[in-house]
């Protein structure tokens, strides 16, 4: 003899449960659903990974860049596409060169910059232990093995360790200088430019890129990177006044006028193609391609 009611109530409660899951699969593959979920996963979850259409990212759930490519599908894929056309466009782009990517965080620029077929070899230099391991998981899970050859050391004008900060809630915040009381001290081992690519058997000369973002640190790499800036390779990095205060910024901008002569800024507002001695030595952070 069967229970009618309970046969009612079990159907009911698979059907409220196929509606509330379509629901939320509905929900969820929206940019809001998307924000909603991976905000309110708890610190158990450690890493995700998400497919992008032609890669795969992994990333932890707790970080501001992670958070981005999990609701978006990238993280600032325009930026590399941007790059690629202006050095395209102006005739910079060299068959078989190879590109130094200082700040590679987990991967994904350098992710982008493989796909695009730009590159022969690229070198990705990232310091953060987090960030690493990460970068290591994206190289080999997108097959980018042979290609490209991540660096685990800061880039500096010496070879020895460095005090650096890691960010808690922004991993590509992390850096050399300290931005928060939170921030956490850690010791990581720092080497010249030239090292870095001996390390990777990429000879100097076929360095056809330098693409940087290492949170206020520009200034001591670029130190080491004498040989590459008097080759006049283009030279793109985050540009941030308000880290090294005005007498360092105008000390940099002095330096990086010494190898090139005219840059291509993106500002808020649009880019403009200026003298390198007429950056703003004052202001918030912005891209800036060295060109020549």
């Amino acid at each position: 003899m069967f229970d009618r009611k309970l046969l009612t109530k079990k159907y009911w409660r698979r059907a409220f449960r196929r509606k509330r899951d379509a629901m939320a699969a509905r929900l969820f593959d929206t940019r809001l659903g998307r924000d909603i979920l991976v905000s309110a996963l708890g610190p158990r979850v450690k890493t995700m990974t998400v497919d992008c259409g032609d890669h795969v990212l992994s990333f932890s759930p707790a970080d501001y860049i992670g958070r981005k490519v999990f609701r978006k599908g990238h993280f600032e894929r325009d930026h590399v596409d941007r790059l690629l056309g202006v050095l395209r466009a102006r005739g910079l782009s060299r068959r078989g060169s190879a590109l130094l990517e200082l700040g590679g965080n987990i991967g994904t620029q350098t992710c982008y910059f493989a796909l695009s077929g730009a590159y022969e070899r690229i070198v990705s230099v990232e310091p953060d232990p987090r960030n690493f391991r990460l970068l290591s998981i994206n190289i080999a899970d997108n097959g980018l093995g042979e290609k490209v050859v991540a660096v685990n050391c800061a880039a500096g004008d010496r070879e020895g360790e460095l005090d650096f900060y890691l960010n808690r809630k922004n991993h590509g915040k992390s850096s050399a200088l300290r931005q928060s009381p939170s921030d956490e001290k850690i010791a990581v081992p720092v080497r010249p430019v030239p090292d870095i690519l001996l390390q990777a058997g990429v000879d100097p000369a076929d360095v056809g890129l330098v693409w940087m973002d290492i949170e206020g640190y520009e200034p001591v790499a670029c130190r080491s990177m004498a040989a590459l800036m008097a080759r006049k390779v283009p030279l793109y990095m985050e540009f941030t006044p308000a880290f090294y205060g005005r007498d360092k910024t105008r000390a940099f901008i002095a330096d990086l006028g010494r190898h090139y002569d005219e840059c291509l800024a993106f500002f808020e507002d649009g880019e403009r193609e200026m003298k390198v001695a007429d950056l703003p030595a004052e202001g918030e952070q912005f891209d800036v391609l060295f060109l020549g």
